[in-house]
């Protein structure tokens, strides 16, 4: 009988290939009251794959403010230039990392494309709509969430301008950190997202960056890495092994 599926923390604990701190911290917005948001990619072991319950694509703590994706899922996702995902990959605050989690960050260009264009304006077009519902029902938004679109905003033109993604807003952090308080009007606010849109539309057009996501040469390393796996020892993958091995399943 095959050894129980190991509990999602335990994959967590024990296959995280990178782990790093994301929110305000990475973004260098951090209070004396900010959260510590902790974000990772395991990798689960191949052998359990072949099972007719597969490991989970997510695991939500074990600490908390922790979450983590399968290494497959967070490529799909990185693909798909899910803002969150790609703000992980570049993150300033790694806090482990082994080798697979190192081939994984040297793959970060070959996840950026122009997608990150309509990815980044709609997650900021979501967000705008409920910031304008709290205007019309309290008469102001939530100053957190509107400093955070409008980061968003700049991560988004600057990365179309440059082909380079930069979490950490440096020189802007005081100008977003007194809209956080509530110190800048809301006109102004909007006036500022509204521009920064714009500059992002134009900046979309002459982008230095790919039409699509380089997804050749990411599942090259999924397959590499899935396949390396399946040939380390461990209590999941001795069926798996002698597959790999070119035995066939029963066989000695």
């Amino acid at each position: 009988m095959p050894p129980e599926t190991p509990l999602p923390e335990t994959l967590v604990r024990d296959h995280t290939i990178y782990a790093c701190v994301m929110g305000s911290r990475a973004f260098g917005l951090a209070t004396e009251d900010s959260d510590t948001d902790r974000r990772g990619v395991f990798l689960a072991p191949t052998a359990l794959f072949w099972r007719f319950e597969k490991p989970p694509t997510h695991v939500e703590g074990p600490a908390p403010e922790q979450f983590g994706w399968e290494l497959e899922r967070f490529c799909e996702l990185a693909l798909r230039a899910n803002p969150n995902i790609l703000e992980c990959l570049h993150s300033p605050l790694v806090e482990s990392v082994d080798d697979t989690g190192r081939e994984l960050l040297a793959l970060r260009e070959a996840f950026l494309s122009r997608r990150a264009h309509e990815t980044f304006t709609r997650y900021a077009h979501g967000q705008r709509r409920k910031l304008d519902a709290d205007v019309r029902a309290h008469g102001a938004p939530r100053w957190k969430h509107a400093m955070h679109l409008l980061r968003l905003l700049i991560s988004a033109r600057d990365l179309l301008r440059t082909g380079a993604l930069t979490v950490d807003v440096g020189e802007a952090r005081e100008s977003l950190l007194a809209v956080k308080r509530g110190e800048v009007p809301w006109p102004e606010v909007e006036a500022r997202m509204t521009r920064l849109a714009r500059e992002g539309e134009e900046a979309a057009a002459r982008s230095p960056l790919p039409e699509e996501p380089d997804r050749r040469r990411v599942e090259d390393f999924l397959i590499r890495t899935r396949r390396a796996s399946a040939l380390q020892p461990g209590p999941y993958d001795e069926v798996v092994q002698g597959v790999v091995r070119g035995r066939g399943v029963g066989e000695g």
